[in-house]
Protein backbone atom coordinates (compact mmCIF):
# COMPACT_ATOMS: atom_id res chain seq x y z
CA UNK A 1 0.00 0.00 0.00
CA UNK A 2 1.33 3.46 -0.91
CA UNK A 3 1.22 5.39 2.35
CA UNK A 4 3.79 8.18 2.05
CA UNK A 5 1.95 11.44 2.72
CA UNK A 6 3.05 15.08 2.56
CA UNK A 7 1.34 17.30 5.15
CA UNK A 8 1.59 20.74 3.57
CA UNK A 9 2.16 23.92 5.53
CA UNK A 10 4.63 26.81 5.32
CA UNK A 11 7.22 28.26 7.63
CA UNK A 12 5.12 31.08 9.01
CA UNK A 13 1.96 28.99 9.51
CA UNK A 14 3.30 25.82 11.09
CA UNK A 15 3.77 27.49 14.47
CA UNK A 16 0.02 28.16 14.72
CA UNK A 17 -1.09 24.81 13.28
CA UNK A 18 -2.23 23.19 16.51
CA UNK A 19 -3.62 20.18 14.66
CA UNK A 20 -0.28 19.12 13.21
CA UNK A 21 1.35 17.40 16.25
CA UNK A 22 -1.81 15.39 16.91
CA UNK A 23 -2.17 14.46 13.25
CA UNK A 24 1.45 13.36 12.94
CA UNK A 25 1.08 10.99 15.89
CA UNK A 26 -2.27 9.70 14.64
CA UNK A 27 -0.89 9.06 11.15
CA UNK A 28 1.97 7.04 12.62
CA UNK A 29 -0.49 4.97 14.64
CA UNK A 30 -2.61 4.41 11.50
CA UNK A 31 0.39 3.21 9.50
CA UNK A 32 0.69 6.35 7.39
CA UNK A 33 4.21 7.69 6.82
CA UNK A 34 3.56 11.41 7.11
CA UNK A 35 6.08 14.17 6.49
CA UNK A 36 5.68 17.91 7.13
CA UNK A 37 6.47 19.94 4.00
CA UNK A 38 6.33 23.59 3.00
CA UNK A 39 4.60 24.34 -0.28
CA UNK A 40 7.20 27.09 -0.75
CA UNK A 41 10.20 24.74 -0.55
CA UNK A 42 11.61 24.52 -4.11
CA UNK A 43 13.75 21.48 -3.30
CA UNK A 44 10.94 19.03 -2.52
CA UNK A 45 10.33 16.32 -5.11
CA UNK A 46 6.57 16.01 -4.71
CA UNK A 47 6.35 12.95 -6.95
CA UNK A 48 8.01 10.85 -4.26
CA UNK A 49 4.82 11.03 -2.18
CA UNK A 50 1.72 8.93 -2.65
CA UNK A 51 -0.48 11.93 -1.89
CA UNK A 52 -0.24 15.56 -0.80
CA UNK A 53 -2.59 16.83 1.90
CA UNK A 54 -3.15 20.55 2.39
CA UNK A 55 -3.06 21.43 6.06
CA UNK A 56 -1.84 24.96 6.85
CA UNK A 57 -0.38 26.67 3.76
CA UNK A 58 -1.90 29.92 4.99
CA UNK A 59 0.64 32.19 3.34
CA UNK A 60 -1.40 31.57 0.16
CA UNK A 61 -3.41 34.70 1.00
CA UNK A 62 -0.55 36.95 -0.09
CA UNK A 63 0.58 34.55 -2.82
CA UNK A 64 -2.60 33.18 -4.39
CA UNK A 65 -1.45 32.91 -8.04
CA UNK A 66 1.77 31.18 -6.99
CA UNK A 67 -0.11 28.86 -4.63
CA UNK A 68 -2.59 27.82 -7.30
CA UNK A 69 0.27 27.25 -9.76
CA UNK A 70 1.89 25.01 -7.17
CA UNK A 71 -1.40 23.12 -6.67
CA UNK A 72 -1.63 22.62 -10.44
CA UNK A 73 1.93 21.28 -10.57
CA UNK A 74 1.35 18.88 -7.68
CA UNK A 75 -1.89 17.64 -9.22
CA UNK A 76 0.03 16.67 -12.35
CA UNK A 77 2.37 14.39 -10.41
CA UNK A 78 0.47 13.10 -7.36
CA UNK A 79 -3.08 13.13 -5.87
CA UNK A 80 -3.90 16.35 -4.01
CA UNK A 81 -6.36 16.40 -1.10
CA UNK A 82 -8.69 18.11 -1.31
CA UNK A 83 -8.56 18.16 -5.13
CA UNK A 84 -7.57 21.22 -7.16
CA UNK A 85 -11.08 22.11 -8.43
CA UNK A 86 -12.30 22.17 -4.81
CA UNK A 87 -9.38 24.32 -3.66
CA UNK A 88 -9.70 26.77 -6.55
CA UNK A 89 -13.45 27.20 -5.96
CA UNK A 90 -13.26 27.38 -2.18
CA UNK A 91 -10.41 29.85 -1.69
CA UNK A 92 -12.62 32.68 -2.94
CA UNK A 93 -15.78 33.50 -0.98
CA UNK A 94 -17.78 33.94 -4.17
CA UNK A 95 -18.63 30.27 -3.50
CA UNK A 96 -21.27 31.58 -1.07
CA UNK A 97 -23.29 32.75 -4.07
CA UNK A 98 -23.19 29.21 -5.48
CA UNK A 99 -24.40 27.77 -2.17
CA UNK A 100 -27.21 30.33 -1.97
CA UNK A 101 -28.24 29.50 -5.55
CA UNK A 102 -28.50 25.85 -4.50
CA UNK A 103 -30.88 26.77 -1.68
CA UNK A 104 -28.41 26.56 1.20
CA UNK A 105 -29.08 29.22 3.87
CA UNK A 106 -26.08 31.54 3.94
CA UNK A 107 -25.33 34.93 5.49
CA UNK A 108 -26.71 37.53 3.00
CA UNK A 109 -23.75 38.56 0.87
CA UNK A 110 -22.97 41.23 -1.68
CA UNK A 111 -19.86 41.22 -3.84
CA UNK A 112 -17.91 44.23 -5.09
CA UNK A 113 -15.25 44.08 -7.81
CA UNK A 114 -12.28 46.39 -8.40
CA UNK A 115 -13.36 49.37 -10.47
CA UNK A 116 -16.78 49.66 -8.86
CA UNK A 117 -17.66 52.77 -6.88
CA UNK A 118 -17.32 51.81 -3.19
CA UNK A 119 -19.86 54.30 -1.83
CA UNK A 120 -22.49 53.31 -4.40
CA UNK A 121 -21.89 49.60 -3.84
CA UNK A 122 -22.22 50.07 -0.10
CA UNK A 123 -25.47 52.04 -0.42
CA UNK A 124 -26.95 49.38 -2.68
CA UNK A 125 -26.02 46.63 -0.23
CA UNK A 126 -27.40 48.45 2.82
CA UNK A 127 -30.69 49.05 1.00
CA UNK A 128 -31.31 45.29 0.78
CA UNK A 129 -33.52 43.31 3.19
CA UNK A 130 -32.22 42.02 6.52
CA UNK A 131 -29.10 44.14 6.56
CA UNK A 132 -29.30 44.99 10.26
CA UNK A 133 -27.54 47.67 12.29
CA UNK A 134 -23.98 46.70 11.42
CA UNK A 135 -22.06 45.32 8.46
CA UNK A 136 -18.83 43.47 7.76
CA UNK A 137 -16.40 44.31 4.96
CA UNK A 138 -13.85 41.67 4.03
CA UNK A 139 -11.81 40.49 1.04
CA UNK A 140 -13.16 37.44 -0.78
CA UNK A 141 -9.73 35.81 -0.47
CA UNK A 142 -8.39 35.79 3.05
CA UNK A 143 -7.68 33.88 6.23
CA UNK A 144 -7.60 34.54 9.96
CA UNK A 145 -9.79 37.67 9.66
CA UNK A 146 -7.05 39.68 7.94
CA UNK A 147 -8.37 43.01 6.60
CA UNK A 148 -11.86 42.21 7.92
CA UNK A 149 -13.71 45.05 9.67
CA UNK A 150 -17.08 45.53 11.34
CA UNK A 151 -18.88 48.87 11.02
CA UNK A 152 -22.14 50.35 12.37
CA UNK A 153 -24.50 51.68 9.70
CA UNK A 154 -23.82 55.25 10.78
CA UNK A 155 -20.13 54.73 9.94
CA UNK A 156 -20.90 54.17 6.25
CA UNK A 157 -18.21 56.66 5.21
CA UNK A 158 -15.56 54.73 7.11
CA UNK A 159 -16.86 51.43 5.71
CA UNK A 160 -16.72 52.84 2.17
CA UNK A 161 -13.15 54.02 2.79
CA UNK A 162 -12.07 50.53 3.89
CA UNK A 163 -13.93 49.00 0.95
CA UNK A 164 -12.23 51.45 -1.40
CA UNK A 165 -8.80 50.63 0.01
CA UNK A 166 -9.30 46.93 -0.65
CA UNK A 167 -10.62 47.59 -4.16
CA UNK A 168 -7.64 49.83 -4.90
CA UNK A 169 -5.40 46.87 -4.04
CA UNK A 170 -7.12 44.91 -6.81
CA UNK A 171 -9.05 42.74 -4.37
CA UNK A 172 -12.66 41.59 -4.63
CA UNK A 173 -14.72 42.28 -1.52
CA UNK A 174 -17.72 40.69 0.18
CA UNK A 175 -20.24 42.72 2.20
CA UNK A 176 -22.36 41.01 4.87
CA UNK A 177 -24.61 42.10 7.72
CA UNK A 178 -23.13 41.55 11.16
CA UNK A 179 -25.39 38.97 12.82
CA UNK A 180 -25.28 40.00 16.46
CA UNK A 181 -26.37 36.64 17.86
CA UNK A 182 -22.75 35.65 17.45
CA UNK A 183 -21.92 37.95 20.37
CA UNK A 184 -23.86 35.70 22.75
CA UNK A 185 -23.87 32.34 20.98
CA UNK A 186 -20.61 32.42 19.04
CA UNK A 187 -20.25 30.53 15.79
CA UNK A 188 -20.37 26.77 15.43
CA UNK A 189 -17.67 25.11 13.33
CA UNK A 190 -18.54 21.56 12.27
CA UNK A 191 -15.72 19.27 11.09
CA UNK A 192 -16.19 16.34 8.71
CA UNK A 193 -13.84 13.53 7.67
CA UNK A 194 -14.65 11.50 4.55
CA UNK A 195 -18.12 13.03 4.53
CA UNK A 196 -18.87 11.95 8.12
CA UNK A 197 -19.44 14.40 10.97
CA UNK A 198 -16.60 14.22 13.49
CA UNK A 199 -16.96 17.06 16.00
CA UNK A 200 -17.72 20.73 16.47
CA UNK A 201 -16.40 23.73 18.35
CA UNK A 202 -17.74 27.05 19.51
CA UNK A 203 -15.73 30.06 18.37
CA UNK A 204 -16.38 33.34 20.11
CA UNK A 205 -17.01 36.56 18.19
CA UNK A 206 -13.74 37.98 16.88
CA UNK A 207 -14.94 41.20 15.20
CA UNK A 208 -15.14 43.77 17.96
CA UNK A 209 -17.52 46.78 18.00
CA UNK A 210 -14.64 49.27 17.75
CA UNK A 211 -13.62 47.83 14.39
CA UNK A 212 -10.64 45.88 15.68
CA UNK A 213 -10.27 42.13 15.36
CA UNK A 214 -9.55 39.78 18.24
CA UNK A 215 -6.82 37.23 17.59
CA UNK A 216 -8.31 33.81 16.70
CA UNK A 217 -6.19 32.05 19.32
CA UNK A 218 -6.96 28.71 20.92
CA UNK A 219 -8.69 30.36 23.89
CA UNK A 220 -11.30 31.71 21.46
CA UNK A 221 -12.45 28.12 20.92
CA UNK A 222 -14.20 25.49 23.02
CA UNK A 223 -15.77 22.10 22.37
CA UNK A 224 -19.44 22.22 21.39
CA UNK A 225 -22.07 19.64 20.50
CA UNK A 226 -23.62 20.74 17.20
CA UNK A 227 -27.41 20.99 17.27
CA UNK A 228 -29.55 18.99 14.85
CA UNK A 229 -30.50 22.04 12.80
CA UNK A 230 -26.81 22.99 12.51
CA UNK A 231 -25.86 19.52 11.31
CA UNK A 232 -28.66 19.62 8.75
CA UNK A 233 -27.47 22.94 7.28
CA UNK A 234 -23.83 21.79 7.29
CA UNK A 235 -24.75 18.59 5.45
CA UNK A 236 -26.75 20.60 2.91
CA UNK A 237 -23.74 22.88 2.31
CA UNK A 238 -21.39 19.94 1.74
CA UNK A 239 -23.93 18.24 -0.56
CA UNK A 240 -24.37 21.45 -2.56
CA UNK A 241 -20.60 21.85 -2.92
CA UNK A 242 -20.25 18.25 -4.11
CA UNK A 243 -23.06 18.71 -6.65
CA UNK A 244 -21.66 22.04 -7.90
CA UNK A 245 -18.19 20.57 -8.35
CA UNK A 246 -19.34 17.22 -9.73
CA UNK A 247 -17.53 15.23 -7.06
CA UNK A 248 -17.81 11.44 -7.21
CA UNK A 249 -16.67 10.73 -3.65
CA UNK A 250 -16.91 12.53 -0.31
CA UNK A 251 -14.31 15.14 0.46
CA UNK A 252 -11.54 13.82 2.68
CA UNK A 253 -12.04 16.73 5.08
CA UNK A 254 -14.11 19.86 5.43
CA UNK A 255 -15.36 22.43 7.90
CA UNK A 256 -18.65 24.32 7.90
CA UNK A 257 -18.86 27.52 9.95
CA UNK A 258 -22.36 28.53 11.01
CA UNK A 259 -23.92 31.47 12.84
CA UNK A 260 -27.53 32.07 13.81
CA UNK A 261 -29.54 34.78 12.10
CA UNK A 262 -32.06 37.19 13.64
CA UNK A 263 -34.65 34.38 13.66
CA UNK A 264 -32.28 32.00 15.42
CA UNK A 265 -31.79 29.81 12.35
CA UNK A 266 -28.31 28.56 11.39
CA UNK A 267 -26.78 30.02 8.24
CA UNK A 268 -23.44 29.37 6.58
CA UNK A 269 -20.78 31.95 7.33
CA UNK A 270 -17.96 30.06 5.63
CA UNK A 271 -17.35 26.65 4.06
CA UNK A 272 -13.70 25.64 4.48
CA UNK A 273 -12.64 22.88 2.11
CA UNK A 274 -9.09 23.89 1.20
CA UNK A 275 -6.85 24.22 4.22
CA UNK A 276 -9.03 24.60 7.32
CA UNK A 277 -7.98 24.44 10.92
CA UNK A 278 -9.79 21.34 12.19
CA UNK A 279 -9.70 22.10 15.95
CA UNK A 280 -8.59 18.58 16.79
CA UNK A 281 -7.23 19.54 20.24
CA UNK A 282 -10.85 20.08 21.32
CA UNK A 283 -12.13 16.62 20.38
CA UNK A 284 -10.53 13.49 21.78
CA UNK A 285 -10.11 10.90 19.05
CA UNK A 286 -10.62 13.31 16.17
CA UNK A 287 -7.01 13.05 14.98
CA UNK A 288 -7.32 9.26 14.96
CA UNK A 289 -10.56 9.50 12.97
CA UNK A 290 -8.90 11.76 10.43
CA UNK A 291 -5.83 9.52 10.19
CA UNK A 292 -8.02 6.46 9.54
CA UNK A 293 -9.87 8.33 6.81
CA UNK A 294 -6.52 9.32 5.30
CA UNK A 295 -5.24 5.73 5.41
CA UNK A 296 -8.39 4.46 3.70
CA UNK A 297 -8.18 7.16 1.01
CA UNK A 298 -4.50 6.35 0.37
CA UNK A 299 -5.33 2.67 0.03
CA UNK A 300 -8.19 3.48 -2.36
CA UNK A 301 -5.92 5.77 -4.39
CA UNK A 302 -3.28 3.06 -4.58
CA UNK A 303 -5.83 0.52 -5.83
CA UNK A 304 -7.02 2.89 -8.53
CA UNK A 305 -3.46 3.53 -9.71
CA UNK A 306 -2.70 -0.19 -9.94
CA UNK A 307 -5.90 -0.89 -11.88
CA UNK A 308 -5.04 1.58 -14.65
Amino acid sequence: MGNHLALVTDGASLVIDYDMPLLLDACQAAGVRAEICSWQDPDIAWERFDAVLLRSPWSYVENLPQFLEWCEYVTDVVPLFNPLPVVRWNLDKHYLADLAAAGVPVVPSGFVAPGEDPAAALRAFLAGPGRGAELVVKPTVGAYSRDVQRFPRQAAAEAAAHLGKLLDQGRHVILQPYLDRIDQHGETDLIYFDGVYSHAIRKRALLLPDGTVDEPTQDARAARAAAEDERAVAAAALDAAAAHLGLREPLLYGRVDLVRDADGKPVVLELELGEPSLSMPFSEGSAARFARAIAERLEETSRKRKSR
